[in-house]
Order: structure tokens, then C-alpha cells, then sequence
């Protein structure tokens, strides 16, 4: 309101202003006009009376006292052509007439001043200058521009002094009306907007009185109006507040239901579950959102509940992701929501995802299966040992019997080649049973050729080719087991990952760490030409339980890998690329093992720690 009315009044002043300033230039030309014309006929007819005396001396002293005169800036006398005789101020041949004042002359009359203003130049008046009735020249009188101006400013200077004293007596006066009516009305109606925008929260509440008055007492019972709502509310808001929390922080999914089946609240875990935003969940039924079957299994659970008047205990829910195409598992409880102890507003499901207890549970049953079948392998390994050195002494004597044919010797050194097979595959089992429990240099070239040679059958029957990279002098002091068990894994992956006529690529070189050159020792490379791994796969290859094979793998053999790696303080580098137009697909496993026997003394152990890069 203050700001209104200094407004409305500064603008009244302006226009105040600007008509005094027009009506005060008006009242200065007016009398300029007067003057400057009386003035021209005073000096003509002096001059006159002077010529007529002869005395043209008179001329100049009347032209120089009335250029002394106030608001007169110069004064000047021309012979009948224009030239100039005598001026008020300077000298004459410094001034002549401009074309304008030329162009006057013939519009002077006879017995009085012309009045004329020069598109630029001060206001002028002429007057001529007559001995009877001879022309005898013309007085030009020019207007003292600033004396009007400074009549002008002196008008505004007091219209301004009288605006500014009017402008403040009314700010005054607004500001005690300011304070005894219209802030407080101001601060309850913040208060009342504050209460309408936002009925739970505290606000400016209560709101200050400030003055005893109507109004005063109206702010006193709103405050009281107010206290009496956050009272009532009070009890609610912690009920709420309490609901709220549970809703949000439970670890578990939570949603409920309308009578008419739609979804009516969620939390994050349960759109989480679902993969779909809680806020798209709201007014929308499991059908819409859900897959089948679950979703109609969920309906079905929310109508019974709701017809029944009684909760629907655990029932299990299974499916897959839309986006991933994993498969998930959920525990649904579903119960009803009352608002009286006759009514049932709305009905609840609670969803716990049984989907990784699950799946750890299968994994650790495929585990104890492939335990179980190695140990029974190590016992039949070991049992086939002794026929087997029965049979290759058997064969030995047969080949060094005289009375034997060639072709029968040629016969019996095909089946000793065979045993010695058998043999080797055998040991080879024992050995991967029988990990040594203390580390110790073992050769690389015997490590990767016993796991080469562990697969070959599956290298046949894939016509796989398989290229050897390694030093058969190159050693390296670890568990040999445990590094074969890595070799093993990665080797059978890559089998996995490709189809007839793929190629894989085992390395073994000395090296230095990447990260740390003064760290020696021996990097470890297969690479294979398979189906490769996309980017959300290759970031979880080393994790528990995780696999892309789901009949057949437990998910535990990358990440066994990296625990022995940890063991070992070894980094992993993971590159993998899947077909695309003009690229090859293909999955490159790399890691580098120290060669310190320092770092794998059995205090240091549990120090380190593999790093996984990823590209």
C-alpha cells in the first residue's frame, strides 16, 4: 500500500510538474514577445531621434545601455542591407545577419517590432529605424535564453522541495496506518496462506499480535484456532509419521490395495521388485504392470482377502525380469487394512524376494554335487593306479617276450602308449584333488599343460585350435593348485563361450606389474574367440552366484578365482567384447601373480587383494 501511494503521488507530482514548467515557458514567451518588442521600438525610435540630430554616436551608446538590460543578449543596428553598424557587445565585423534574420527584413513593417524565433538562435524582435519617411537601417534585439531558463528552474526547484515534503508527510502517515491496520492484516494473511499451503507444518505460528486493536484480537484467535488443529492433528501426524518410516525404511516390498483392485501406495522396495516407478504404480492394477502369472496371482490373493475379511498367509511367486530376463522369486503375504473394526478399506501384501536365497541355495547344492563328484573321481583316479601298473608290467614283459611277432609287438607298444594315457589322466585328477598345502616354485609350463591336456577331448570334439605361449623353464612360487584351479576355470569358460572351430590362446610370460614396475612375476593370459560378455556382464563376472549359465553353471568359479588372487595380491584385467557389425567377438582374461615368496608368508595372507579392471 506504502509503495501504491508513493507511486500514485510521484506520478501526480510529475504531472504537476510538467504542466507548471509548459504554463511557466508559455508566461515566458508571452512577456519575452512584450518585451524584446517594446525594446526593438524603444532603440529604433532613439536611434531615430539621434540620426535626426545628427548625432550617430547616441546610436551606439542606446544600443550598448540596452544590452545592458535584463534577459537582452545582444543588441544590434543594420543599414537597410543588413550590415551591421553597431552591436551591443564585440565588434561588428564580427557579426553580420544569418540567412533567417535576412530573410525578416522584408516583413518589418513600418511603426512597429516583428516578433520571430529562428530555428536555431535565441528569440529575436527587429524594429526599423525611419527619419520621416527614410528607411534608415533596423534594430535587432535578441532574447537572453538563460535568464528564462533560470526561471524555469527555480519554479521546478520549488515544485520539487513542496513534491519531496508532500511525499514524505504522506509516508508518515501511511506507515502509523502501516502499523496499526495493514501489517497486521498482512502478517495474518501470510499466516492464513502458510496454513492453507502446508496444514501440518509448524509455520510462523503463533503469529506476533503487535497491536490491541480488532485486529489484534482476530490475530489472538487464530492463534488460537491454530493451536487447536496442531493438538488434534498432533496424535495422527505421529501415527502417520510412524506408518511412514516402516513403509519406506522396510526391507522389504510393500504395496496396497483398493477395494477395486488398483494400487493405491507403494514403497521403493517393492518398485524396486517390480522395476516400475512408484509413482506409475498409483491407481493401476498387478495385470498392467505385472507379468503374467504372477500378477494374476496377486489379484487373486488382494480379491480374496478383501471378500474374505482374512489375511492369505505365504504363497510363492516365480518369474522373470523383463528387461533381463533373469528369473525371481517372492514370498507373498497379503492381509486386510480396517478402518473400523466393520470395515476393510484396503488390502496389503507384503513381498519378500527369495530370488538370491534361492538361487545361493541351488548353487550350493551344484557345488556340493561337483565336490562329491570330485572326490569320488580322486577315488576311482587312485583305485585305477594299481590295475593299471599291473597292466603296463604286464605289457612291458609281452614287449620284451622273443617268440612275439612284430605285429603283435607293434600291437602291444599301441597299448602300452594307451596306458601311459590313462596313467597321466589319472594323476592328473589326483592332482587337481590334492591341493599342497604350503606354496612352492612350480613350473608354468606344468601347470597350463596339465589343464590343456584336462580338456583336450573337449578341444576335439569343438575343433578347437589352441595356441601355446609359454617357457617350459618359466616357474613361479605360489600354490600350484590354487593357480591351476584359476587356469581351469577360465580355460573351461572360454570352451563354454565358443562354438566349433573357435580359438583359444593360453599364455604364460615373466612381466612386470603395470601399476608397480619393480614388482616382478609371471602373466597369465587366455583368450578365446567365443560369444563374449556385454558391459553389465563383464562388471559382474567375479560375482558370488552370478552366471549367464543357468542350467549348468553355479556362479561360484570366477569368484573363487578372485579370492586366490586376493590370496595371491594378483590384479585381473577383464576385456570382452560381443559381434558387431565388422568386429569380432572375443573374451581376453588377464592376470599377473608376484614372484615374492615374502607375499604369501602366512601372516600376509589376509592382506591382499586383487584388482579387477575392466574394459
Amino acid at each position: 500500500m506504502l509503495a501504491g501511494l508513493l507511486l500514485l503521488e510521484t506520478l501526480s507530482l510529475l504531472l504537476f510538474t510538467g504542466l507548471q514548467i509548459d504554463q511557466q515557458w508559455a508566461d515566458i514567451h508571452r512577456r519575452a514577445q512584450i518585451r524584446l518588442t517594446f525594446e526593438a521600438t524603444s532603440v529604433a525610435l532613439q536611434s531615430s531621434e539621434a540620426l535626426l540630430h545628427d548625432r550617430p554616436g547616441w546610436v551606439g551608446l542606446s544600443v550598448r545601455m540596452m544590452g545592458d538590460a535584463p534577459a537582452v543578449a545582444l543588441v544590434k543596428v543594420t543599414d537597410p542591407a543588413g550590415n551591421m553598424l553597431f552591436v551591443s557587445r564585440g565588434d561588428t565585423s564580427d557579426l553580420k545577419l544569418s540567412r533567417e534574420e535576412l530573410a525578416q527584413i522584408p516583413r518589418i513593417p513600418h511603426n512597429e517590432a516583428l516578433f520571430f524565433e529562428p530555428s536555431a538562435g535565441p528569440w529575436e524582435a527587429a524594429a526599423a529605424i525611419y527619419t520621416g519617411d527614410d528607411l534608415r537601417g533596423y534594430v535587432w534585439v535578441e532574447y537572453l535564453n538563460a535568464w528564462g531558463k533560470e526561471q524555469v528552474d527555480n519554479l521546478l526547484h520549488d515544485t520539487l522541495l513542496f513534491g519531496v515534503i508532500w511525499v514524505l508527510a504522506s509516508a508518515v502517515l501511511v506507515l502509523m496506518m502501516y502499523r496499526s491496520i495493514s501489517r497486521p492484516l498482512a502478517i495474518l494473511h501470510r499466516g492464513t496462506k502458510s496454513l492453507m499451503a502446508d496444514p501440518g507444518d509448524g509455520g510462523p505460528f503463533p503469529l506476533p499480535t503487535g497491536v490491541q486493536n480488532e485486529i489484534g484480537d482476530l490475530i489472538q484467535a487464530f492463534n488460537s484456532m491454530v493451536a487447536s488443529i496442531a493438538e488434534q492433528r498432533a496424535g495422527l501426524n505421529d501415527t502417520l509419521s510412524l506408518l511412514d518410516s516402516m513403509l519406506a525404511k522396510a526391507p522389504i516390498g510393500l504395496a496396497f490395495f483398493d477395494s477395486g483392485g488398483r494400487f493405491t501406495r507403494v514403497n521403493q522396495v517393492f518398485a524396486d521388485l517390480t522395476g516400475v516407478p512408484p509413482s506409475r504404480h498409483l491407481g493401476r492394477s498387478a495385470p498392467e504392470l505385472l507379468p503374467q502369472p504372477a500378477a494374476q496371482q496377486i489379484e487373486r490373493a488382494v480379491q480374496r482377502v478383501i471378500a474374505e475379511q482374512e489375511p492369505f498367509h505365504s504363497f510363492e511367486l516365480s518369474g522373470q525380469h523383463a528387461k533381463t530376463g533373469r528369473p525371481w522369486t517372492w514370498i507373498v503375504s497379503a492381509y486386510p487394512v480396517r478402518t473400523t473394526p466393520q470395515q476393510i478399506r484396503w488390502a496389503g501384501i507384503i513381498v519378500i524376494d527369495a530370488t538370491d536365497r534361492k538361487r545361493s541355495e541351488e548353487a550350493l547344492r551344484k557345488a556340493e554335487k561337483l565336490a562329491v563328484t570330485g572326490r569320488l573321481a580322486a577315488s576311482i583316479a587312485h583305485e585305477i593306479n594299481n590295475p593299471l601298473e599291473a597292466i603296463t608290467n604286464i605289457l612291458f614283459l609281452l614287449n620284451n617276450h622273443s617268440e612275439l611277432q612284430d605285429q603283435a609287438r607293434k600291437y602291444v607298444s599301441m597299448a602300452e602308449y594307451e596306458v601311459r594315457r590313462i596313467a597321466e589322466i589319472t594323476q592328473q585328477t589326483l592332482r587337481f584333488y590334492r591341493q599342497p598345502t604350503m606354496p612352492a616354485r612350480a613350473k608354468m609350463s606344468e601347470l597350463l599343460g596339465s589343464v590343456l591336456s584336462l580338456y583336450q577331448g573337449r578341444f576335439n570334439s569343438l575343433s578347437m585350435r589352441v595356441d601355446r605361449d609359454f617357457d617350459p623353464e618359466l616357474d613361479l612360487f605360489c600354490y600350484a593348485g590354487e593357480i591351476r584351479q584359476v587356469l581351469a576355470n577360465m580355460v573351461g569358460n572360454s570352451i563354454d563361450a565358443s562354438s566349433n572351430g573357435g580359438r583359444l590362446i593360453a599364455r604364460a610370460r615373466k612381466s612386470r606389474n603395470w601399476k608397480d614396475p619393480m614388482q616382478r612375476g609371471v602373466r597369465f593370459t587366455v583368450a578365446d574367440s567365443g560369444v563374449g560378455m556385454d558391459a553389465e556382464t563383464s562388471k559382474r563376472a567375479f560375482e558370488a552366484f552370478y552366471t549367464t549359465k543357468e542350467n549348468t553353471g553355479t556362479g561360484l568359479g570366477l569368484w573363487v578365482s578372485m579370492e586366490i588372487l586376493n590370496k595371491h595380491r594378483g590384479t585381473v584385467n577383464l576385456r570382452s567384447r560381443t559381434a558387431a557389425p565388422g568386429k569380432p567377438s572375443g573374451t581376453v582374461f588377464q592376470f599377473f601373480i608376484p614372484d615374492d615368496p615374502e607375499l604369501l608368508a602366512p601372516a600376509d595372507l589376509s592382506t591382499g587383494a586383487a584388482v579387477l579392471e575392466t574394459d
